[in-house]
């Protein structure tokens, strides 16, 4: 996971194993990938498709009795997708280049604070386990991990979560999802505080 540019697959044909460990990238919905997984014309109405994607790791897959496929990925980093690479295997090949998060400029301490005290704020109002994002909000962790995890189990917005995805500026992140968890806690309690 060291080197910056990596080769992954973007997604098997039928009837092949997905081997736990395997990189794969998230969101990899981009056009001239999307004919390899489905037809153009039952695509229409699902999410944009962009050059930038999470990297994952599988932890777990299971093949559906309908074919399609329940896989679990845990996040591993940005990746630019490049050109789809030359392959006699099931796999379709592409390179792609790993995107490095920019350190924030200034001190993030307080839009983190903002952004855990939001999220405590959510869970009240959906009624959720007050300890249910714990983990994921917990003291000692990069703060780019923090807000990727943050953005990625509570907000609704893909196009939001997208550009969130292209943002290698830390700060710029702990700040938007910070603002946004605000405006959905916000929205949730029909604009009461």
């Amino acid at each position: 996971m060291a080197a910056p540019h990596l080769i992954v697959p973007i997604f098997p044909l039928p009837d092949v194993t997905f081997f736990p460990h395997t990189l794969l990238p998230l969101h990899v919905f981009e056009a001239r990938y999307r004919v390899l997984v489905i037809d153009e014309a039952t695509y229409a109405g699902k999410p944009e498709v962009h050059a930038v994607a999470g990297l994952g790791e599988i932890v777990s897959c299971e093949r559906l009795a309908t074919g399609r496929y329940n896989i679990l990925l845990r996040g591993e980093c940005r990746v630019r997708l490049g050109p789809e690479l030359p392959s006699d295997t099931l796999y379709r090949l592409v390179r792609a280049r790993r995107l490095a998060d920019a350190d924030p400029a200034g001190d993030v301490t307080a839009a983190l604070s903002r952004m855990r005290a939001a999220c405590k704020d959510l869970l009240g109002a959906l009624g959720r386990p007050a300890d249910l994002l714990d983990t994921a909000l917990a003291e000692g962790q990069p703060a780019g991990a923090i807000t990727d995890r943050v953005a990625a189990a509570v907000l609704p917005d893909a196009d939001l979560r997208q550009r969130l995805l292209e943002t290698i500026d830390v700060g710029a992140r702990v700040t938007t999802v910070a603002d946004a968890v605000e405006r959905l806690v916000k929205e949730l309690k029909g604009g009461r505080e």
